[in-house]
């Protein structure tokens, strides 16, 4: 298991000091990212909490989530034009504001429509100052020092975005504190880059949809992350109703959903391991059954206990959350130098398509019937992704296992994911070194 953190990214001793020194003059950037994902963990589980409180229909909260993707999505195509055109610093300022404006306005306007609207803004922001952080991350690091960059970066990411769903437990979320303490932490978010003196780094990454060379490159690639993106977007934007809906109270609901989380960062260690050493699509057929055994749970026994639903979520999240990464490292096994980034980059905007349809398929079919239709949803991807993947596996022989590519962690939800973030990644060194991927 090499979880991009050994030999070429290595902790000898030599570099210790190098790398100490990047870390010390990326500390307001990291500081920067932590408080935009502390905001954005808040903010996305406050507004289906709310949402119910104020009446809102399934349907309109699924839309909430499909909002957040096509912004988002849209965030990651038009960004990188903007900060050519205005800089770094300046679109950065712009982009935080308008977030932490729109969330104010959800708190002016208690309707679903506009809900649905401002969620749309407020992923492009999102999407757009992340990238930017990232940017400058990139620019910083070097290849001795990348692989732990992007270790300590993902886990500030991951813990602040657990931090603020956690923050939901402190009080009511049906008031106006919640609203106005994301607003807050996303005008703080500003601070670190506002002040900072470094010079703006290069342009954005720009991720480019070219669908027949992801296929050429890997189907299951490519099937396998729209049906993630379906089945995490459906549970990251419906989790907490569903929490509701089966009697769960606030305080359940956010650890729950940070339990999922976190578990998925945890068991991406014996996920990556076995990755590294069986065909990965083997190990996407296991995650997926054990997915559909989770859900499946859920979705019949959800709501007798509240322990037993909190552990089955944590278990379910364990699960769908470290499958993004086994597809990136699968389809960079079949890249070619210097296509790493470019298809990386596909991937994410197809994870993205993923999640814009997932809300809106789950939400309708829980409006319809009962609340643990999410995990019919989930479960029917799921099965698609585990099929294709077993028909795949007789059309294409598994790769010697000295062809394969690094497993590198990586937190599946399109709240941390950007084309930046995959720039960032230590393979993208090698790829662009013309070494073999």
């Amino acid at each position: 298991f090499r979880c991009g953190m050994v030999e070429r990214l290595g902790f000898k001793s030599s570099h210790t000091g190098s790398f100490m020194s990047a870390v010390v003059s990326i500390a307001a950037l990291l500081v920067g990212s932590g408080l935009l994902l502390l905001a954005g963990g808040l903010h996305g589980l406050l507004l289906p909490l709310a949402g119910l409180a104020n009446g809102f229909s399934d349907a309109s909260l699924g839309l909430l989530g499909t909002g957040w993707a096509v912004g988002y999505v849209s965030g990651c195509l038009a960004v990188p034009v903007i900060v050519k055109r205005v800089g770094h610093v300046r679109a950065f300022g712009a982009l935080a504001s308008l977030a932490g404006i729109s969330v104010l306005l959800n708190l002016l306007f208690m309707d679903a429509a506009v809900w649905i609207v401002l969620r749309a803004i407020t992923g492009f922001c999102f999407s757009g100052a992340a990238m930017i952080v990232e940017s400058w991350l990139n620019e910083r690091s070097t290849s001795e020092t990348r692989g732990r960059i992007f270790g300590i970066y993902t886990m500030i990411n991951l813990g602040a975005t657990t931090a603020g769903q956690m923050l939901l437990t402190l009080g009511d979320p049906t008031g106006f504190f919640f609203f106005v303490l994301g607003s807050i932490i996303y005008s703080l978010s500003l601070l670190p880059t506002a002040l900072s003196t470094a010079a703006s780094p290069q342009p954005l990454t720009q991720a480019r949809l070219d669908p027949k060379k992801l296929w050429r490159n890997s189907p299951i690639a490519v099937v396998a992350v729209f049906m993630v993106g379906i089945s995490n977007g459906s549970f990251g934007t419906l989790g907490a109703v569903y929490g509701l809906r089966i009697g769960l109270d606030v305080p359940e609901i956010a650890i729950m959903m940070s339990l999922a989380l976190l578990a998925g960062a945890v068991v991406q260690i014996p996920v990556g391991m076995l990755s590294d050493r069986l065909d990965r699509r083997l190990v996407l057929v296991g995650l997926a059954v054990t997915a559909m055994s989770f859900g499946s749970s859920l979705s019949f026994f959800g709501g007798t206990d509240p322990t037993l639903t909190v552990l089955l979520i944590a278990g379910f999240g364990g699960v769908v959350y470290s499958m993004y990464p086994v597809i990136v490292a699968h389809a960079s096994d079949h890249a070619k130098p210097g296509d790493f980034l470019r298809i990386s980059g596909g991937l994410l905007l197809i994870f993205g398509a993923g999640t814009m349809l997932g809300p809106l398929l789950a939400s309708g079919l829980m409006t319809f019937t009962y609340p643990g239709a999410l995990f019919q949803v989930t479960a029917a991807a799921h099965l698609s992704m585990m099929l294709f993947a077993l028909w795949r596996m007789r059309q294409r022989a598994s790769l010697p296992q000295e062809d394969k590519s690094d497993f590198v962690m990586a937190v599946s939800t399109a709240q941390i994911t950007t084309p930046e973030t995959v720039s960032l990644d230590p393979r993208t060194e090698v790829d662009e070194t013309g070494g073999e991927i």
